[in-house]
């Protein structure tokens, strides 16, 4: 009984919590900034009204256009069935299935670039270029992250790896751990086109990497590309908490509040770094790609020491 119940908060988490993090990232940076800001549910109300819409697609486009978004979110929800949320185990484990989480964002990705370049849109095809090469440059951070962990729980289960991470574990190899943090933060940033990386407000198309990629899609994909994409961080999210907060309490209902409240505080400071930080000219961004790759690197070098 109590793994159902388990399952069903899981599944609600996935589908009600993602756009909130948007909400809270937007307050944030509203109070930063002096202002009111929108209120915390308007992503919701966003998502709901463009799926309401009617969708407007060019002659020039094939099924790749329409396509993209839906596989793109279906890709990313069954990535939420891998990944445990605080101490409860995912619904879905397996061995290896760290590397299947992984390239379905690498699917998700694909067929987002593959429908950029379905437009013929030279802007949108320099978008798709520069998100596939931060990509390239992210995924061997994120992969040395899975090692470490693999190495620290003996197993290659992300629910294993996850939830094994402890107190002790953070004493024992508290400078590993430390930069490992370090790396998967960058990549929490890059993966979800955040500042410093992009700026998912801007309306610039030449400085424009993620957003400029889905200009040209309205209505209920456009909703799918929003949804999918506050789900990636809801994922990324639980992800880098589990690694950063692996709190216990004892009991479900204590550790399911634990991360509830743990994902609006990173959804705070993901707000917090986009209002102090600018963004980054396009030649910077490798660089630090490459930084969150050496940290993540000599973090493994020191547990497999």
């Amino acid at each position: 009984m109590a793994a159902i119940v388990d399952m069903v908060v899981h599944l609600l988490l996935v589908i009600l919590m993602p756009p909130l993090l948007l909400g809270v990232i937007g307050k944030t940076k509203a109070l930063f900034a002096g202002r009111v800001g929108a209120p915390f549910l308007q992503p919701y109300h966003d998502i709901i009204r463009l799926f309401r819409k009617g969708s407007v697609f060019s002659r020039t486009t094939t099924w790749l256009f329409r396509a993209g978004p839906v596989v793109t979110l279906a890709a990313t929800a069954t990535a939420a069935l891998l990944i445990p949320f605080g101490n409860h185990e995912a619904p879905v484990s397996f061995a290896g299935d760290a590397i299947l989480f992984a390239y379905l964002f690498g699917l998700g990705r694909f067929f987002t670039t593959v429908a950029a370049l379905d437009t013929g849109s030279s802007f949108e095809g320099m978008g798709a270029a520069r998100e596939v090469t931060f990509s390239c440059l992210a995924e061997p951070a994120l992969f040395f992250a899975l090692v470490t962990l693999a190495r620290v729980s003996d197993s290659l289960s992300l629910s294993t790896m996850l939830t094994r991470v402890s107190a002790d574990i953070w004493i024992g190899e508290g400078a590993s751990m430390l930069l490992l943090l370090s790396g998967l933060f960058i990549v929490l940033l890059s993966e979800n086109c955040r500042i410093p990386f992009d700026d998912p407000n801007t309306h610039l198309e030449l400085t424009m990497i993620h957003e400029v990629m889905v200009l040209d899609h309205s209505g209920p994909a456009f909703g799918c590309i929003l949804y999918g994409a506050a789900m990636k961080l809801f994922l990324l999210g639980a992800f880098f908490m589990n690694v950063a907060l692996p709190f216990k309490s004892g009991s479900a209902a204590g550790d399911w509040a634990f991360f509830i409240f743990s994902m609006i505080a990173l959804a705070v400071a993901v707000g917090v770094v986009e209002s102090v930080m600018a963004r980054l000219r396009l030649v910077r961004i490798p660089q630090l790609l490459v930084a969150a790759t050496v940290l993540t690197a000599f973090s493994m070098l020191l547990i497999l020491r």
